[in-house]
């Protein structure tokens, strides 16, 4: 169901809210195989549940998403379990504080059942970086979910709950979401508050969420945006949910990311979208980006560099996993972090404080800043001519467990379309286009102007409503 017939029935006594998170809990146990939910919130979700219930018997507003069961990325504080972000070093914390989006859901009447297993700290692009074993394809189970958010969109593709909230830092909302044959909504960088999320990468880092209908993706999004006081890259509230997309719009199909490297499949299932926006009404024409070919380079010296900085916090002191049998205070921390970080933490770390080192700052970051101010005004330049932009949002569909951890280099690949969007903190929404002739999904990205999140939803939603 979408979210508003479960809204309608809950408000109608149709069926109770506890008997709608009871559903979703035990879906969530038939799916544990998959390796999606690293944890469940059930007292608190039944606790919340039971709330709703007696409001609408009592007849107060019980909020917009009044007994609507969902799933968080478990990098978000949230209370009900721990907030581990899929790390040892974080696996007993408990949340002092929920995310303020959490927060703004939960005010809407929204229950959150469990936390969604993602790559640890959100450093990966498969979710088999996690402290808790590897997340499964929705669809084929020997491939991976993608990521980081995997858990979150193979929850949302197998029907356990109608949307589930995850993190975007390059890729890692839209990339699970083409893999499992979802939607998966990017927002403009600010858009929504990042208090409360463990940080990655503090640039391009925002909180979008999955799900089966772009109508939810819309819902949601328009009940998280908006300023926090909290967090002071927030942007006033200016989305406001619209079906309508301007006659005639323009579209630009980016050449530079349907070349020979691309998967014949989804280069054919791209066309194929594009084919689909001609047919209803739209002007599509290849586009040149030249510079969209060193987005992944400099995105894997921003990001790391960033994410060394907000990950020196964990250190055994404060909080989080502290080494046990140390004898001083050099091998407190070494140990503490050894012990807690994942190898692919570990690998960023150490790109991260190489090129913010003496000596480098200048030769690779502050190259790599200029090299993302030549992509935002060549993104800006574009967005002059055309209204929308349109890539694959993956190279390829979702490939084997274990067919890239050996090369770092190959899995940083598979981000390879959706890091441009994230280093110019533009809005991007992907969009199911199809399968494989091995019946995995294949997801198109539509990218727009910064603050045009409505309109890319509503121009998802002009194809999802013409062909399904």
């Amino acid at each position: 169901m979408k979210i508003q017939e479960f809204v309608t029935q809950v408000k109608s006594g149709q069926k109770t809210a506890r008997a709608f998170a009871e559903d979703a809990l035990a879906k969530a146990r038939e799916v544990k195989d998959y390796n999606a939910l690293v944890s469940l919130t059930e007292e608190r979700a039944l606790a919340r549940a039971d709330e709703i219930d007696a409001k609408i018997r009592n007849g107060e507003d019980a909020g917009r998403l009044a007994g609507v069961p969902f799933v968080v990325k478990d990098n978000y504080l949230a209370f009900g379990a721990p907030s581990t972000a899929a790390s040892k070093i974080l696996q007993n914390f408990t949340a002092p504080v929920q995310a303020t989006v959490v927060e703004k859901l939960e005010r809407e009447g929204a229950i959150c059942i469990g936390k969604s297993n993602l790559d640890a700290f959100a450093h990966g692009g498969s979710t088999e970086n996690s402290a808790y074993g590897v997340t499964h394809n929705a669809i084929d189970t020997t491939k991976v979910a993608g990521g980081s958010s995997g858990g979150s969109a193979v929850i949302t593709a197998l029907d356990v709950v109608p949307f589930a909230l995850g993190s975007d830092t390059g890729g890692s909302i839209r990339q699970p979401a083409s893999f499992n044959g979802v939607f998966g909504m990017k927002p403009t960088y600010g858009m929504s508050s990042r208090y409360g999320v463990v940080a990655m990468a503090s640039s391009t880092d925002v909180m979008g969420c999955f799900a089966k209908s772009t109508e939810d993706i819309a819902l949601i999004e328009d009940v998280i945006a908006g300023q926090d006081p909290k967090d002071m890259t927030t942007l006033p509230d200016y989305f406001v949910p619209t079906t309508e997309v301007k006659q005639g719009s323009k579209i630009g199909l980016i050449k530079e990311t349907m070349t020979m490297d691309v998967d014949p499949e989804v280069r054919e299932a791209t066309l194929a979208y594009a084919e689909k926006l001609r047919a209803a009404g739209y002007i599509v024409e290849e586009v040149s980006m030249p510079s969209i070919k060193y987005a992944l380079a400099v995105y894997y010296i921003v990001v790391p560099a960033e994410l060394s900085s907000n990950l020196a916090r964990y250190d055994g002191i404060r909080y989080g996993r502290r080494a046990e049998g140390v004898k001083t205070l050099a091998e407190l921390y070494g140990r503490s972090r050894a012990e807690g970080f994942v190898t692919e933490n570990k690998r960023r770390i150490m790109i991260g404080s190489y090129v913010l080192s003496s000596g480098f700052f200048d030769a690779y970051y502050q190259q790599a800043q200029k090299a993302r101010t030549v992509l935002i005004n060549e993104f800006n330049e574009l967005f002059t001519s055309y209204d929308f932009l349109l890539t694959p949002t993956a190279p390829t569909p979702a490939f084997g467990i274990g067919e890239n951890t050996a090369d770092p280099v190959k899995m940083y690949l598979a981000d390879v379309m959706t890091v441009p969007a994230s280093l110019a903190g533009i809005p991007a929404i992907s969009a199911p286009a199809g399968t494989s002739t091995a019946g995995l999904p294949i997801g198109v990205q539509i990218i727009g102007p910064s603050r045009s999140d409505a309109a890319v939803i509503a121009l998802a939603g002009q194809v999802e409503a013409s062909h399904g």
